[in-house]
């Protein structure tokens, strides 16, 4: 055992070493080990070493952080911006809110070919955040239409610029979106916006108003009593609400939008898991050619009652498709190979729906039964045949799988929309 006398402190470690160990921190805890001597003070406060080395480790391999705010903000304010940003990064579908007297509630909006397309990816760019409208192509493969629409970032003063192009259809230069970043506001086509959270996984995206910040709500003017405050959620929400229902305010802000409103807020929630696991091999977004040889694409989703749901979104226009699933089970064991004969049977004599000159995936490695039952999330329909709603799950060794009913003679084959936070398959709009 080594002689605890002659270990190293880390008072003694060269300079590098340690701003290597103290990026691994938390801002918390830097401000708490920056208390235990002068020294540490002095590193700590050390902008471009320190706070540049946690900027660095954390995105330095998905952004160019030296060039956000055109380098001219310091890297602890840089820390705390992309740490807020990190959240957005990954997919989210669009929501519709409904206010009613007494309750609100948030569904998932229905498709439809007047709406832009219900789901959305935010990633790094090299100095802002970009997001765009993602929907499946109508060429017959597995292309998805990738439509950037909104563009986040941070001035030179340090201030958060946040822009969109309503229509998806302007194409900027990445080298040169700094410049666009600063001319938002005054831009012709560009509407400057406020990226408000409600919560953790629930954004509004909606036009930024010209006199002033329309969420500063005076802690009084809510009505809100001295004691114990309500957690985050309850009240970002009720902030949120109270600026557009309180007496006189509301009507007042919504009076002076009126002119120059370019752009109706849009809600967000995010899809948290849209990428497999071990334990959940079936979780997340997938993307097939359904049964009219159309691309479309899927959330499959393992529930609170250790069942797995699989939902169709994106510009489906199927009757019922935002309420009943593609498929459900409640069984989620996997039979391992060889099969039965029955087994291979099933599988051997479907066909595949995939685009022209796709091979058909013959390595099946598992199967799990499907026992869907559409009555149970549609009361009061026709009782359907159990035959007619049973069917199998076929994973290949790729992780991949297909599914497909008895009732029918195909099977449906899924691949991934993303991997590794990379949009797969994307093209540009037409």
């Amino acid at each position: 055992m080594a002689n605890l006398d002659s270990m190293a402190s880390f008072s003694e470690f060269p300079e590098d070493v340690q701003l290597c160990i103290l990026s691994f921190l938390t801002p918390s805890e830097i401000s708490s080990f920056a208390c235990t001597s002068k020294r540490f003070l002095s590193l700590c406060r050390n902008d471009s070493k320190l706070w540049f080395s946690m900027c660095d480790r954390r995105w330095g391999s998905k952004t160019q952080i030296k060039k956000w705010g055109s380098g001219n903000i310091t890297f602890k304010h840089l820390y705390k911006t992309l740490h807020e940003y990190d959240n957005l990064i990954g997919f989210w579908r669009l929501s519709s809110i409904q206010k009613s007297p007494n309750t609100i509630s948030i569904s998932v909006s229905n498709s439809n070919p007047n709406q832009p397309p219900t789901l959305v990816f935010f990633e790094w760019g090299k100095s802002f955040i970009t997001g765009s409208r993602v929907s499946p192509s109508n060429t017959g493969c597995y292309d998805v239409v990738k439509s950037p629409f909104l563009w986040m970032g941070i001035s030179p003063k340090g201030e958060i610029v946040n822009f969109l192009e309503p229509n998806s259809q302007l194409q900027l230069d990445s080298d040169s979106i700094q410049d666009d970043l600063l001319l938002s506001s005054n831009g012709n086509e560009l509407v400057s916006v406020d990226i408000n959270h409600m919560g953790e996984f629930h954004i509004v995206i909606e036009q930024r108003v010209s006199f002033g910040n329309a969420n500063a709500v005076n802690e009084q003017m809510l009505g809100l009593e001295s004691g114990s405050p309500p957690d985050r959620l309850t009240s970002e929400m009720y902030r949120y609400f109270a600026n557009r229902t309180s007496p006189g305010g509301g009507r007042r802000q919504r009076r002076r939008e009126k002119g120059n409103k370019k752009w109706e807020a849009e809600h967000f929630v995010k899809i948290v898991n849209y990428s497999p696991t071990s334990l959940r091999p079936l979780q997340g977004l997938w993307k097939g050619i359904c049964e009219d040889a159309n691309l479309d694409f899927y959330l499959v989703v393992y529930d609170d009652i250790g069942g797995i749901a699989c939902r169709r979104i994106g510009d489906s226009c199927k009757p019922f498709s935002s309420y009943a699933p593609v498929f459900w089970t409640s069984n989620t064991t996997f039979f391992e190979s060889p099969f039965s004969s029955e087994e291979e049977s099933i599988y051997d004599t479907r066909e595949h729906l995939l685009p022209a000159g796709h091979l058909a995936k013959e390595d099946v490695s598992r199967i799990m039964y499907i026992n869907s039952s559409y009555d149970l999330v549609l009361p009061g329909l026709t009782t359907v045949n159990p035959h007619q709603v049973e069917g199998r799950i076929w994973q290949y060794g790729d992780g991949t799988f297909g599914f497909g009913f008895l009732r029918d003679n195909h099977i449906i084959d899924l691949k991934h929309i993303a991997v590794d936070g990379c949009l797969l398959d994307a093209i540009k709009p037409l």
